[in-house]
């Protein structure tokens, strides 16, 4: 006589894999975005980055996502990954001073080098959204160089 148990049956394996059918192309749609900032003081500093996926959270400054990298020649290299299929803008700061904030002279003007995706110009302010704004494709690598002023 056979007193083993009967093979496990795993009831839900066909659930689970036509459950995973269904999403992989939400997993897939994911891009990379590769940023290089140039043009930074000769001394080491630290980079502030932030990045937006809207206009209305870029004019209120409610940042998407958020970095910091160390720019010890005047260049930094960072990645933000897992981004869904849309336009994005960016804003970047050297903190040349260690006090973690883009300082500013009286009239407001930055004092520490900054810069925009597209390397986009305001005019006595920040560029507007559009004026930054670039696209990122799904599941794709998204390169972007802004060059710090």
């Amino acid at each position: 006589m056979n007193f083993s148990p009967p093979p496990a049956r795993r009831p839900g394996a066909r659930a689970l894999g036509a459950a995973a059918l269904l999403f992989a192309p939400l997993v897939a749609l994911g891009a990379d975005l590769q940023l290089s900032v140039v043009d930074g003081p000769a001394k080491p500093a630290t980079l502030y980055v932030a990045l937006y996926d809207n206009a209305d959270s870029y004019a209120a400054d409610k940042k998407l996502a958020a970095q910091t990298a160390p720019m010890p020649a005047g260049n930094a290299k960072l990645a933000f990954s897992g981004l869904a299929p849309g336009r994005y803008a960016l804003r970047v700061f050297a903190d040349e001073n260690g006090n973690g904030k883009l300082d500013t002279n009286l009239m407001g003007m930055p004092t520490e080098r900054y810069g925009f995706s597209n390397d986009a110009v305001g005019n006595l302010a920040a560029p507007g959204f559009d004026a930054a704004a670039f696209q990122v494709k799904a599941d794709s690598l998204q390169a972007v160089v802004i060059h710090l002023r």
